[in-house]
């Protein structure tokens, strides 16, 4: 009943749909060059061959896939589609991609369009990431009978018990899915309850990613600029936290003279708001994406595309949306690039990774803002302590970076009967 009355308004709803794009246009969330995507219409034409359809909803899933990505685009004659739905996702993988992949918006979740869509790229084989679950595609690739995975599954125990309110809803959302592969025990678990024919967890493709990149020339210049200065990083931060950081700086700089405290913002559109904040506070700021070095006490890093810099440099990593906001952003980052790593209690995205680490002596937990300075001042007067946590760190991400070989064994029989057919075609 909820399906069939989602998808009448979702067809009736169609004036309403354009109003709200062209308002999200308004605000760039939108791609006005290639608006037509969003309603189905592809910008580029499908190449002969297989294709695998990956869809993720934004930059952190996305990123998740690429090295699932790398193997499929490694296999001969093999087209590799990825769908996203933000702007900010779509110029970060214009970079990413491997080549010879293929960059789309996802159409909006309208049956005219989705099936527009599915019309011009014909995927044999579609692989789709979290739980960004859109009833009409689903419906409509389990209607043409092409095989539909669920990667990286995730249903955290809030959205559990939402869905089950909908009981129905869900278990005809998640019918179409032949296979899904979980997160952790967990959401498989849930994944199950909910309806899910064969849920596993198999390991977690976020724990698979590559160390991320920096550019080398950019590195060995700040290494230079930076000098033999005292160092730390809040990275990811979120409002409430920069202060926090910049207290904790405060009380730290008179044990540490030299002390360069670095923030990247987890939006960095806030680098401005951010350097207001600071300097009202007395403290010597500059921006990065002004031009400027790392002159002052505090380092706003308010670029894209750049925490793989300064995970390298910082021995020191502090994550952010742990203290003021609940959730946490993800600390596997640094520590796949050997930082000691801290984080606040509010971590609940990461229910398995967060223990994990603390058991490995990879990461610890700080109370608060004083349990911060703390933690920082003992670790930046101590260097053997802080590479020792930092090596655990890196031993602890290289050991759960396997997740993506049993996920790849669990493709291969989809893999290999897309592409037998094919090759009988």
């Amino acid at each position: 009943m909820i399906h069939a009355l989602y998808r009448a308004v979702s067809i009736l709803g169609g004036p309403l749909i354009d109003v709200y794009l062209k308002r999200r246009m308004l605000r760039g969330k939108e791609d006005p060059d290639r608006a037509g995507e969003r309603r189905g219409l592809a910008g580029v034409s499908r190449p002969a061959g297989p294709l695998v359809w990956l869809h993720a909803a934004s930059v952190g899933e996305s990123l998740s896939l690429l090295p699932l990505m790398d193997r499929l685009a490694a296999r001969p004659g093999l087209t590799v589609l990825l769908t996203t739905g933000t702007v900010t996702s779509a110029r970060l993988m214009a970079d990413r991609l491997p080549p010879g992949a293929i960059h789309q918006y996802v159409p909006v979740d309208r049956p005219a369009w989705t099936r527009r869509f599915l019309d011009h790229w014909r995927p044999d084989l579609v692989l789709w990431a979290e739980s960004d679950f859109w009833p009409n595609m689903l419906a409509e690739i389990g209607a043409r009978r092409v095989p539909l995975v669920l990667v990286q599954g995730r249903v955290s125990p809030r959205s559990h018990a939402g869905w089950r309110r909908a009981p129905g809803f869900i278990a005809r959302v998640l019918a179409d899915f032949t296979l899904c592969l979980a997160q952790t025990p967990d959401d498989a678990a849930r994944l199950s309850d909910l309806g899910a024919r064969d849920a596993r967890c198999l390991g977690n493709l976020k724990l698979a990613v590559p160390p991320l990149p920096c550019d080398e020339a950019e590195l060995a210049a700040l290494r230079a600029a930076i000098g033999g200065r005292p160092l730390w990083l809040a990275s990811s931060t979120h409002p409430g936290e920069e202060a926090v950081a910049a207290r904790a700086h405060r009380a730290l700089v008179a044990a540490y003279p030299g002390l360069l405290t670095v923030v990247a913002p987890r939006h960095p559109q806030r680098g401005g708001e951010i350097l207001t904040e600071l300097k009202a506070m007395g403290l010597a700021c500059t921006l990065r994406s002004a031009g400027q070095g790392p002159d002052g006490e505090i380092y706003i890093a308010d670029t894209m595309g750049e925490l793989g810099l300064f995970y390298r440099l910082a021995p020191l990593v502090f994550m952010g949306k742990s203290l003021t906001v609940e959730g946490g952003q993800n600390p596997f980052e640094p520590a796949r690039l050997g930082a000691a790593v801290l984080f606040g209690p509010r971590m609940s995205n990461f229910p398995d990774m967060v223990p994990a680490m603390l058991a490995a002596g990879a990461a610890r937990t700080i109370s608060g803002e004083s349990g911060l300075t703390a933690a920082v001042g003992e670790l930046l007067g101590d260097a053997g302590r802080c590479r020792a946590m930092g090596a655990a760190a890196l031993a602890w991400a290289e050991a759960e970076a396997g997740a993506l070989d049993q996920v790849m064994a669990a493709l291969v029989p989809f893999l290999t009967r897309l592409e037998e057919g094919h090759a009988r075609a």
